[in-house]
């Protein structure tokens, strides 16, 4: 299922953990109402789903596995078979806070990008990143310094921070020369780039 926390009562209301509801009950809940009016009877979206809605698109899709607090027995091998089952493996990204699970996707799946997810400011992160094999620094955006996604780039690796919501933070991340940005507006993101597209 796609949804950003463990628990549904945020979202859904629902007090139950994901991984204690069902298929059926999960696609029943509303999670929708607790953003806006507007949209009340939203689902939570399988994967499933969301891969068949992007497979004739070119959109690249970060797939972050919510496994740091809770694991789910197999969720890389599950995830992966599904990835390759639409045969979009040249176009998503699988990113966790949980390092462990990274070196075992690039293990299950070296044909597969990822992006090790982290807080603080690492020592480094291009060389940590070269010990899990990881492709990309999924950094919170204040751990970000053009001089570090400089080096980060000769290394091979790309910066794409989290989560960016403002257009300020946009376009200093963009300045400093990241790969991407991963934010709850690509609307937003969208605009600006096009508005810097048409200024270039």
């Amino acid at each position: 299922m796609v949804i950003h926390d463990e628990s549904l009562a945020r979202t859904t209301g629902l007090n139950k953990l994901v991984k204690d509801t069902d298929y059926e009950e999960l696609a029943d809940l509303d999670a929708g109402s607790w953003f806006a009016p507007s949209f009340a009877d939203e689902r939570v979206p399988a994967l499933e789903q969301l891969l068949e809605l992007l497979k004739s698109t070119d959109t690249i899709l970060n797939i972050e596995l919510k496994n740091d607090r809770i694991q789910y027995k197999d969720i890389e091998k599950k995830v992966i078979e599904m990835v390759r089952a639409y045969h979009m493996t040249d176009r998503v990204i699988l990113s966790s806070f949980n390092h462990y699970s990274l070196v075992l996707c690039k293990q299950l799946a070296p044909e597969i990008r990822t992006g090790i997810l982290y807080m603080e400011g690492l020592y480094r992160p291009w060389d940590y990143a070269a010990t899990l094999q990881a492709d990309a620094l999924h950094a919170y955006h204040y751990a970000v310094l053009p001089d570090w996604v400089a080096e980060a780039s000769e290394k091979g690796i790309d910066y794409n921070p989290f989560t960016v919501n403002d257009i300020p933070k946009m376009e200093r991340l963009l300045d400093a020369g990241v790969a991407g940005i991963i934010t709850d507006y690509p609307d937003r993101l969208a605009d600006l780039l096009i508005r810097r597209g048409a200024q270039a």
